[in-house]
């Protein structure tokens, strides 16, 4: 499995190509530079550089479109972000073989336990908040290599589609806006298929257009928010960003805070996924695109396909239900 990071490594900071590669968990610290790395077993990482990472992407199926996974607050590597994109790459596999390949963005989480949860939501946010520099360097990098790949007589032209889980939004958002500022004069390209938010937590207006989110939309195709109103995650995020002054409601619990074209770019739909999510992933109702307990694979996979295959949300319209199997 291919995975990038901007965690601190054990070993010298400065990059080298053929490394093995560990890092510590402890160390929470934001490195502006992104190790670009494969994952050959449990806690077996070897580093192997930007474009041999670009090359391997490239080299994947023809069929085979990029599914970024950036996750969410308080994920580690080996307990749940190496294990749940398995389990992404698992369901995909299942309904549609080669479809997608499942690529962990990894940011530095802590590893708290649930008694310092205040703590290590604030840290994993001030974490999260940095990383966007390290992240738009990526996008970066990958440019600078999208434009050498196409001066070639078989230039890359792989799809890319990213799933976006809870704070991993924030990530996102943050990355694409740096990217924007201080590389793109302002404007923002249209990167990826797919961008799949699910359970945001971030502002349910950060993408309208005046906000700090906006060039999400114009960074995709289409823009999938999936939301449900009893994810017990989210009045938890409410609360804990009272300390920083902000009381507005979290997009994973409510969708977007207005679905007007005057507000909102069309390609934006938001899908209510309140009639399963406490069903599956944890019993928040929060990972509810994982498998439920039986090994059922999430309505959330089934929709994310349809988008993924024919470039189309469906249904069409820019609201609607997910109902539980």
């Amino acid at each position: 499995m291919l995975f990038a990071t901007n965690r601190t490594p054990t070993q010298s900071a400065k990059s080298k190509k053929g490394r093995k590669i560990t890092f510590s968990m402890q160390n929470t610290s934001v490195r502006q530079d992104m190790y670009f790395c494969r994952r050959k077993g449990v806690n077996d990482y070897v580093e192997i550089g930007s474009k041999a990472f670009f090359q391997a992407l490239k080299d994947l199926d023809k069929k085979t479109q990029i599914l970024f996974y950036i996750h969410g607050f308080n994920n580690l590597g080996e307990s749940e972000i190496f294990p749940n994109a398995e389990v992404l790459q698992d369901m995909f596999n299942e309904l549609e073989p080669n479809l997608v390949y499942i690529v962990p963005l990894i940011w530095p989480c802590d590893d708290d336990s649930v008694v310092a949860f205040m703590d290590d939501y604030w840290d994993d946010q001030r974490a999260s908040r940095a990383s966007g520099d390290s992240f738009a360097r990526m996008l970066g990098l990958f440019d600078n290599w999208r434009k050498e790949e196409a001066k070639k007589t078989d230039p890359c032209t792989r799809r890319m589609n990213v799933l976006a889980h809870s704070m991993g939004n924030r990530v996102l958002r943050n990355a694409i806006s740096s990217w924007v500022k201080y590389d793109m004069g302002g404007n923002m390209i249209q990167l990826f298929r797919n961008v799949f938010m699910v359970a945001a937590d971030v502002v349910n207006h950060t993408l309208e257009r005046k906000e700090k989110g906006r060039y999400i939309t114009d960074s995709a195709r289409n823009v999938v928010v999936y939301y449900a109103n009893d994810d017990l995650a989210m009045p938890a995020s409410k609360v804990a960003n009272l300390k920083n002054m902000t009381a507005s409601r979290r997009l994973g619990m409510t969708g977007p805070e207005s679905m007007s074209e005057k507000r909102l770019a069309r390609n934006v739909y938001e899908v209510d996924c309140d009639n399963f999510n406490n069903s599956w992933g944890d019993k928040k109702g929060h990972t509810y695109f994982l498998r439920d307990d039986s090994g059922r694979i999430s309505p959330v996979i089934y929709h994310m396909i349809a988008a993924i295959n024919g470039g189309r949300v469906q249904p069409p319209q820019r609201h609607h239900i997910l109902e539980k199997p």
